[in-house]
C-alpha cells in the first residue's frame, strides 16, 4: 500500500506475543456497561458546544435589532468556531498524552466561561457584543476536542461491531446541538418588529428572550461539566478489542505519517472540502434564504431537519457499516452522489428568475434538507475510512488533522462572506462545488482496511 499502509509489526496487538500460534492464549477483552455512560456524558457536551456555536445564525435578524450587531458580525459569531481550532495539536497531544479525560475536562472548562461570559447582562451595547464574540470563541476553543475525538472514543470503549455506530452517535450529536438551535432560537426569540414605533419595545423583548436562552444553556453546560468532573474515565480496565490494546505511533511520528501519506490527504480534503463548507453555509442559513423570501423561522426548521434527518441517517448508516464491512467507499460514493445532485437541485430553484425552473416552498425545502442529511450522515463513514486508512496513528490525531481541515474550510468561506454578504448565491455555487470535488475524489481512491484486518484475523 506504499508509504501510506502499516507494516505487520505495527499492527501487532501488546497483550499477545508476535507470534500468535495455534496453542496461544487468546487476547483478554471485555466490554463494559459503563460505556454507555461515557457515550452519553460525551455526546451531551457536543450536543450543547453545537448548540452554543449555532446559536446566533438562526435568529440573525433579532440579534441584529436587539444589538445592533451586522451581517458581517453574524458571520464573525459563526466563524468563532473554526478559530477555535487554531491550536489543535495542542489539544490533540494532551488526548495522546494524558487520555482523553483530561482533553474532555479543558474543553468543558471552555465550554463553561464561555456560557458564564455571554451570559453576563452588561447594559453598555458595545461591552456586551465584545463579551459575546469572547464567549463564542471560548465554546470554540472546545471544538477541537469534541469534534474529533469521537472515534478514538469508540475504539476505546466498543467492540469492533459496535465501532461505526458509537462513532456516529459521539459525532453527530454535535451536529444535532447545531439542529436544536435552528429550532430553539427562532421559537423562543422573536423576529423583529417592522413596525417603528414598537421598535424600541421589540428590542426589549428580544434581548430578554436572548438572555433567557443563554441563561438556559449556562445552566446545561454547568451540570454536565460538573458530571464529567466526578465520573469521566479515559479507558475502560480491559480493553474491548485487538485493535483498541494494539501498538500506535507516536504523536510526532503520527503527523509525519499523516501529511506523507497521499491516500490520507485524498480523503481528508473529500472530507474537509464539502464539510466545512456546508458548515458556514449551515451557520448562515437564515443569510441564505431570506432572498428566496422565507422567514426567520422556516429558515429554521429547514436547518433543523437538514442537521436531524442527516443525524438519523448517519447512524443507521453506521449501524449498517458495522453489520456488513468493508463497504464504506461504496457508502460514501452513494452519500455524495446524493449531496451533490440535491445542492445542484436547490442552487438552481434559488435563481429561478434565470433558470425558469419551478420555485415553490415545498421544493426549496426539500431540497435544502437533503443537502444536510446526506452530508451530515457521511461524517462519520468518513471517520472510519480515515481510520482504516492509516492505522495504527491513533484515531484522535487523525481526526483532529481532519477537522482541522473542515474547520479551516468553514472560516475561508466566512472570512469571505464578512466581505461579500450583500449578495449570497455565490454561497450556494461553493456548496454544489464541494460536493462534486468529494465525489470526484472518492471515486478515485483506493480503500484499506487495515485496523479491521487486525480484528479479523487475531483472535480475539
Amino acid at each position: 500500500m506504499g508509504a501510506g499502509s502499516s507494516t505487520e509489526a505495527e499492527r501487532e496487538p501488546l497483550l499477545v506475543p508476535a507470534y500468535v500460534g495455534t496453542n496461544s492464549q487468546p487476547v483478554h477483552s471485555r466490554v463494559y456497561g459503563r460505556r454507555w455512560l461515557v457515550l452519553i456524558l460525551f455526546s451531551l457536551l457536543g450536543l450543547m458546544q453545537g448548540m452554543v456555536w449555532n446559536f446566533w445564525g438562526p435568529i440573525e435578524n433579532s440579534a441584529v435589532q436587539a444589538y445592533g450587531f451586522t451581517k458581517s458580525d453574524i458571520a464573525v459569531l459563526v466563524l468563532w468556531g473554526p478559530v477555535g481550532f487554531i491550536p489543535w495539536l495542542l489539544f490533540m497531544w494532551l488526548m495522546d498524552k494524558k487520555g482523553l479525560r483530561a482533553s474532555l475536562l479543558l474543553s468543558a472548562v471552555f465550554m463553561l466561561l464561555g456560557a458564564t461570559l455571554r451570559s453576563i447582562p452588561v447594559t453598555d451595547l458595545h461591552v456586551r457584543r465584545w463579551m459575546i464574540h469572547g464567549g463564542q470563541f471560548l465554546n470554540g476553543l472546545a471544538g477541537p476536542t469534541i469534534m474529533s475525538a469521537g472515534p478514538y472514543l469508540s475504539t476505546t470503549w466498543f467492540a469492533p461491531d459496535q465501532r461505526a455506530t458509537a462513532t456516529a452517535v459521539a459525532t453527530l450529536f454535535s451536529y444535532l446541538g447545531g439542529a436544536a438551535s435552528f429550532l430553539v432560537g427562532p421559537l423562543i426569540v422573536p423576529a423583529p418588529n417592522d413596525s417603528q414605533a414598537a421598535a424600541a419595545l421589540s428590542s426589549s423583548s428580544i434581548q430578554s428572550r436572548i438572555q433567557l436562552v443563554m441563561y438556559a444553556e449556562l445552566a446545561a453546560i454547568a451540570v454536565l461539566f460538573t458530571a464529567v468532573l466526578f465520573y469521566f474515565p479515559s479507558r475502560p480496565p480491559i480493553p474491548p478489542s485487538v485493535a483498541a490494546a494494539s501498538q500506535r505511533l507516536s504523536y510526532r511520528s503520527s503527523i509525519c505519517r499523516l501529511l506523507s501519506n497521499f491516500r490520507f490527504l485524498m480523503i481528508a480534503l473529500a472530507y474537509a472540502v464539502p464539510t466545512g463548507v456546508i458548515a458556514g453555509w449551515a451557520g448562515v442559513l437564515d443569510m441564505v434564504l431570506t432572498p428566496v423570501n422565507v422567514s426567520q423561522v422556516n429558515a429554521g426548521w429547514v436547518g433543523f431537519w437538514s442537521i436531524v434527518g442527516g443525524c438519523i441517517f448517519g447512524v443507521a448508516m453506521a449501524r449498517f457499516a458495522d453489520s456488513i464491512r468493508g463497504m464504506l467507499k461504496l457508502i460514501l460514493v452513494l452519500m455524495l452522489a446524493g449531496a451533490s445532485l440535491s445542492s445542484t437541485w436547490f442552487t438552481l430553484t434559488c435563481l429561478s428568475s434565470f433558470t425558469h425552473l419551478p420555485s415553490t416552498s415545498a421544493i426549496l425545502y426539500t431540497s435544502c434538507i437533503l443537502v444536510g442529511v446526506f452530508i451530515n450522515s457521511s461524517v462519520p463513514i468518513f471517520f472510519e475510512l480515515l481510520i482504516e486508512t492509516v492505522y495504527p496513528v491513533p484515531e484522535g490525531i487523525t481526526c483532529g488533522v481532519v477537522t482541522f481541515l473542515g474547520n479551516l474550510a468553514t472560516g475561508l468561506l466566512l472570512f469571505f462572506l464578512t466581505f461579500y454578504c450583500t449578495e449570497v448565491s455565490w454561497l450556494n455555487w461553493c456548496v454544489t462545488g464541494s460536493c462534486l470535488f468529494s465525489l470526484v475524489i472518492i471515486l478515485f481512491f483506493r480503500e484499506s482496511y487495515d485496523r479491521l484486518y487486525l480484528d479479523v484475523f487475531v483472535s480475539v
